[in-house]
């Protein structure tokens, strides 16, 4: 099964690479698929490359969901 997760920028770094936010845990991932991508905007991340943007209402509304089942 494959997952993919609504994370936080926090910095974006050299090389199409950001750092992300993930309810504390942070994580090097690539932005090579996805364009115009800063710092506080949401992304989907699946398998180390951000595949899309998300707005923000629907990243918390994601989110609080993840949260009520416990992931």
């Amino acid at each position: 099964m494959c997952l993919a997760m609504p994370v936080e920028v926090i910095e974006c770094l050299e090389g199409d690479r950001a750092l992300v936010d993930l309810g504390g845990i942070r994580k090097e991932i690539s932005l090579a698929l996805v364009d115009d991508v800063s710092a506080g905007d949401f992304v989907i991340l699946h398998v180390g490359f951000a595949i899309g943007r998300l707005d923000p209402d629907e990243a918390a509304r994601s989110l609080e969901m993840f949260r009520q089942m416990g992931i």
